[in-house]
């Protein structure tokens, strides 16, 4: 009987040390590899700059985009760009031009 009473008391000692083991290595493995964990974090770091890099890419075209359709605004038209922009949209040349021939599928602007 002495046995099973140690045996009981022991078992008895012994399950908040588990249950808090258990607990930590949850938090810990969460930490670390959950959701919002370290890896994950590190991940969308990685993310955030290519991200950042791709706005820098966009906000340079869209910035000189504008430059290009401000010279077309009708409160101040830039001959040139009213020039350029009907010459490529009739694909036309002036006899004294310079052509430069690109090859087929290629395009002067994007």
């Amino acid at each position: 009987m002495d046995f099973a009473r140690s045996l009981k008391r022991r078992a008895q000692a012994a399950i908040p040390p588990l249950v808090f083991a258990a607990l930590t290595g949850y938090f810990c493995w969460n930490a670390t590899r959950g959701e919002h964990g370290l890896k994950t974090y590190a991940l969308r770091e990685q993310q955030l700059v290519v991200a950042q890099k791709q706005l820098a890419d966009a906000e340079a075209v869209r910035d000189a985009l504008e430059t290009r359709v401000a010279g077309l605004q009708a409160s101040h038209i830039d001959p040139d760009t009213l020039d350029e922009r009907a010459r490529l949209q009739l694909n036309l040349a002036d006899p004294s031009d310079i052509v430069v021939p690109y090859k087929q599928g290629q395009e002067l602007y994007k």
